[in-house]
């Protein structure tokens, strides 16, 4: 209880704090390798929050510690026949940012058995009615994973930073005939920040709430669930971290990547033509 404490507790601090000291990062490795000794020990629903904060933890743990503390838990909870919906939510959850992660490092092979067991946790909630907006994004993400029809039109409340604003109309001026939309949900996942929609780019403009770091580098595990799920869906997807912005060469820069994904999208469809 007081490891599965300790992890939830790093997990919320990170969550709402960009500035980390290595010794955490030593913390977690430390607290992850007494998970893995004593999984036996833990009960369900402290499982339930472990993978929910080491998830949430994202690119701050290391990919193989990260993927073995997941493959030592996740088969007790596929296993436990009685769970309550926020501990199959929490769990599920966690589960789809492993196979993200191991997806965007070119590991889905890796990804078989932990979808088994994604498929096992979303079956137990399809017939789940929710309000919380949270949660019905846990569930329309997990069925864009597994192909499977979302039970539900999820709701997403939308916002546009100005970091996003002043990138979308930097581009615009650059390439007025290109065709923008804004905060577009696609596939019924959480909004875009901007489409291409005829060139099947999305663009997502990353602030520091993407991130567990003020470095704007390692990004948390909502991040990579969220890029893997657009690639997944067959959306290229290009991401700015938005330090990048407030300097003009960079952001010139940013827009010539994006010219010339979109030449190279011209191309692929001329050939296929």
């Amino acid at each position: 209880q007081h490891i599965t404490n300790l992890l939830w507790a790093m997990a919320k601090l990170v969550d709402n704090s960009q500035e980390q000291a290595a010794e955490l990062n030593a913390a977690v490795a430390a607290l992850l390798s007494y998970v893995n000794a004593q999984k036996t020990n833990f009960k369900p629903q402290e499982i339930a929050n472990l993978l929910w904060a080491t998830a949430k933890l994202g690119e701050l743990v290391e990919l193989p510690l990260f993927t073995s503390t997941f493959k030592s838990l996740v088969y007790r909870i596929s296993d436990t026949p009685r769970l309550s919906q926020q501990d199959i939510l929490m769990s599920l959850w966690g589960v789809m940012v492993c196979c993200a992660r191991l997806s965007l490092a070119s590991n889905a092979n890796e990804n078989n058995g932990l979808e088994k067991h994604m498929d096992n946790l979303f079956t137990r909630l399809e017939n789940t009615s929710t309000d919380n907006e949270e949660d019905q994004s846990i569930i329309a993400m997990a069925a864009s994973w597994l192909g499977r029809p979302c039970p539900f039109v999820p709701h997403y409340q939308t916002t546009r930073s100005r970091p996003q604003t002043d990138f979308c109309n930097q581009l615009q001026s650059c390439i007025p005939s290109l065709k923008i939309e804004e905060e577009k949900s696609l596939n019924s996942l959480p909004p875009v920040d901007l489409l291409l929609p005829d060139h099947n780019i999305v663009i997502e403009v990353q602030g520091l709430s993407h991130y567990v770091r003020g470095d704007l580098k390692t990004r948390k595990g909502s991040t990579l669930l969220k890029i893997a799920l657009l690639q997944k869906a067959g959306f290229e997807v290009v991401e700015i971290p938005a330090n990048t912005l407030c300097n003009r060469y960079l952001m010139q820069l940013c827009i010539n990547k994006i010219k010339i994904r979109i030449e190279h999208f011209r191309k692929m469809n001329f050939c296929t033509e």
